[in-house]
């Protein structure tokens, strides 16, 4: 690229420089620059010129590609990003007019200059690279690929076999041959000592079970499978166990990617999981809108469930009499009202053998912390947690896990600790990484370090992110973003931290650890509104109240005319979720008001209540717009509600009067509410910043939103309301095509099945790599020791 940048600045060297001046001028404001400004600045100056000579060129496409533009007399440094997870970084000086292409390092330390004033070179700065561990690592080739890194692992595995089958059969065999629960072995026994005494043997038991009835089970021809060595696992009914052996056997033959995937998915792996999730108020009841706890409680505890049932029954399809365990691994906190977050153990609803197991922080002199602590401020107790829990989690299941999953930074880090100590499958969910949220928080850190942590924050992720066996994202857009914008992981790839470290490689997104497995609705609280059999009615007079009632310490606005649409907003009050934001909007605009009402619940009317900082400021904000615009009769708002059935009422209820959901936010990393609605029968517009712009097809099962255009936003939920007043068969049409796209894609049971599958490919992945994957494993310890535990432990001193 840079040599024809060359060439067209040969030809243009004036008009080149003329353009540039104008990023010089705006660096003056600010050094480095996003890709809106940069292409603003580059839309005016082309403006100015009768006919833009860059027009149609490399230039033009050069700009465009530019995310990040970091400017410093004569220099101007690029990070450009042809496509996805492809970045090439280009330097340009204006005094001799010329484009060099420059590794990452080069333009992370030119970053590193602009804040300290020098470059740190001769104080040997950390630089964090794991590329090398990955070197002989199978990557994925195709963008469209991202995200289905199991699929390319079976693909993968099945050329090993195909073009080595003896040595790739005889990894299969010792896996198979290693398999037991609780000291009792399964699959086979030690009557069959290699591949093709397996071979032979499975031969002879599938001859031997073709004239058995399909009636037959396991027990039935058990003595016989054991004198030929096997065990059980392979299937409760005869047929399925015939099946599953002939499946083995095609596999060390002719493997396909398809019969491995199945097979391995059907192993009897998986019998006991962790699911750690430290931060915030976990439990059941009482504690939505509480600080740190929102929608990842009622995540995990749909996780849970959904993950029970299909462990009971493959289990039962295996041929195996065992119950699954599920513990979700939280903080104790003993000082925590009247919730039960103070109680050690806890029976999830819903589920006969899934427990809430809290483990408690406790300071450097090994005294319980009695309160809560912000997620921000959790780092300097993880590792001593980590140790505790290890011990309670021995005792509650009488035995390691099969798996661990991580939630979140701080639970991610936590499971990588518990998982290395075990040895144990590890795969991790950040459901949002901090570092996307704040602007530059990567460069700036030392600015917010005392308030968000982001030294501890960042390592933790980056140490999280690369010893997972695999990574769970509840989109594509979370990994690798769009053609437009990078995603959440690909922001990981390189950056730096000045005078901490600098990442050269940080992660890599076209690794086969990543996998999109979008989460569901609870089936039995979030259905369509017109299963009337199965509607909540006994909540109606007191949605109505909620809605429509009087004013009191808990309900603000009194909507005048109670006849209009609803549009419906429901969140915690933070910035990133822009209700305030959408009410703004809404109070400039004659039109949508005069079509709908609003109702919002979300956060505290009592700004007292909340402790949030950030919290507090949203809801002043509320309280300065309903007086702004004097929205008392057209707005309703109220409390955080914590009933889940009772907020699955009211999507419905909304629904009968043709109202429709709201999700504004500048980011959502999925959205569950948007699953939420969309499944009740409630049109929804969405932030198509993030999962909702996979979850929704514009126009057809819902609407996109840009949260920066206010004013585009109000008037695509403006016209919406007109094609309504003219047919109302329109608002029917989105309704439908909600339900119907949510119930094709976003189920708990698909979530649940593909978790599972996943983790047994993973576990073989790891099994026949395990040698390969030592190096990192040491280097991410390293790092841990050297770098992240001297952090945290210096948290101690702002606790």
């Amino acid at each position: 690229m840079y040599e024809k940048l060359n060439e067209l600045s040969d030809e243009y060297r004036t008009e080149l420089c003329h353009l540039f001046n104008n990023y010089f001028e705006k660096a003056k404001e600010d050094p480095f620059l996003l890709q809106s400004d940069i292409k603003t600045i580059y839309d005016e100056y082309s403006q100015k010129q009768d006919n833009s000579v860059f027009e149609d060129t490399i230039l033009e496409d050069f700009i465009i590609d530019t995310r990040v533009m970091v400017i410093k007399y004569p220099w101007l440094y690029f990070a450009v990003r042809k496509d996805i997870g492809k970045w090439e970084y280009i330097k340009f000086d204006q005094e001799n007019v010329n484009f060099q292409k420059i590794e990452v390092k080069e333009y992370l330390q030119f970053q590193e200059t602009l804040i300290n004033g020098k470059s740190d070179e001769e104080n040997w700065p950390l630089e964090i690279n794991v590329a090398p561990f990955y070197k002989d690592f199978p990557k994925l080739r195709e963008k469209t690929s991202i995200g289905n890194g199991v699929s390319f692992l079976n693909k993968h595995l099945s050329s090993r076999l195909f073009s080595d089958i003896e040595e790739e059969a005889e990894n299969l065999f010792n896996f198979l041959h290693e398999h037991e629960y609780n000291g009792k072995k399964l699959m086979v026994n030690e009557l069959i000592q290699s591949p093709d005494e397996l071979r032979q043997a499975l031969r002879d038991a599938i001859s031997y079970l073709e004239d058995k009835s399909e009636n037959k089970s396991w027990n039935d021809v058990r003595i016989e499978l054991k004198k030929k060595g096997f065990e059980r696992g392979w299937g409760r009914e005869v047929d399925t166990i015939q099946n599953r052996m002939q499946r083995l056997i095609n596999i060390m033959e002719a493997p396909s990617p398809e019969s491995l995937e199945k097979f391995l998915g059907d192993l009897p792996m998986v019998f006991n999981i962790v699911i750690v999730s430290p931060h915030g108020y976990f439990a059941q009841s009482d504690v939505l809108g509480k600080p740190d706890t929102g929608g990842q409680i009622v995540y995990i505890l749909d996780q849970v469930r959904a993950l029970e049932k299909d462990l009971k029954k493959r289990i039962y399809d295996q041929g195996l009499d065992v119950d699954p365990q599920i513990l979700i691994l939280t903080r104790q906190i003993p000082n925590s009202g009247e919730t039960t977050c103070d109680q050690r153990l806890e029976d999830v609803h819903g589920t006969e053998h899934a427990k809430i197991l809290r483990v408690p922080f406790r300071n450097k002199e090994g005294d319980v912390v009695p309160d809560w602590i912000s997620r921000f401020r959790l780092w300097p107790y993880v590792e001593r947690y980590a140790i505790e829990s290890e011990k309670e989690i021995l005792a509650e299941l009488q035995d390691k896990p099969d798996l661990i999953i991580g939630n979140y930074s701080d639970g991610n880090l936590v499971a990588m600790l518990l998982a290395q100590s075990m040895g144990v499958t590890l795969g991790t969910i950040a459901h949002a990484l901090e570092k996307t949220k704040y602007l530059f928080s990567d460069l700036y850190w030392k600015e917010s370090e005392n308030e968000y942590h982001f030294s501890t924050q960042f390592t933790a992720d980056l140490l999280a992110m690369n010893a997972a066996d695999f990574v769970i994202t509840n989109t594509y857009y979370e990994i690798a973003g769009n053609q437009d914008s990078a995603g959440l992981y690909e922001s990981h790839t390189s950056f730096t931290m000045p005078d901490l470290y600098r990442v050269v490689k940080g992660i890599d997104i076209y690794d086969p650890k990543f996998n999109v497995i979008s989460p569901g609705s609870n089936p039995d609280i979030f259905f369509p509104y017109t299963e009337k059999d199965r509607r909540l009615t006994e909540f109606h007079d007191r949605i109505d109240h909620m809605i429509f009632g009087e004013e009191d310490d808990t309900h603000k606005g009194l909507l005048k005319n109670q006849d209009k649409p609803l549009l419906f907003l429901m969140s915690r009050l933070d910035k990133i979720k822009n209700v305030t934001g959408f009410i703004r909007g809404y109070g400039e605009s004659d039109k949508l008001r005069e079509l709908t009402n609003v109702f919002v619940i979300g956060g505290y009317l009592d700004i007292n209540k909340s402790n949030d900082d950030e919290e507090r400021e949203e809801i002043e904000k509320m309280h300065h717009y309903f007086d702004k615009y004097d929205l008392y009769d057209q707005v309703r708002w109220t409390n955080l509600q914590p009933d889940k059935n009772l907020v699955g009422e009211i999507y419905r209820y909304i629904a009968d009067r043709r109202g429709a959901f709201i999700q504004p936010g500048f980011y959502e990393t999925f959205g569950l509410t948007v699953v939420e609605s969309m499944v009740s029968g409630l049109p929804t517009f969405a932030t198509l910043y993030g999962g909702p712009r996979e979850i929704i097809e514009d126009g057809k099962s819902g609407f996109h939103l840009d949260p920066n255009k206010n004013e585009d936003m109000i008037e695509i939920v403006t016209d919406f309301f007109k094609k309504v007043d003219k047919n109302p068969e329109y608002w029917k049409e989105i309704s439908k095509g909600g339900i119907k796209r949510v119930n094709e894609k976003y189920t708990w049971k698909k979530y649940a099945d593909r978790l599972i599958t996943n983790s047994s490919i993973y576990s073989f992945w790891k099994y026949v790599t395990n040698l390969e994957r030592q190096g990192l494993q040491t280097y991410l310890k390293t790092l841990y020791n050297l770098l992240f535990r001297p952090l945290a432990q210096n948290k101690f001193q702002h606790q």
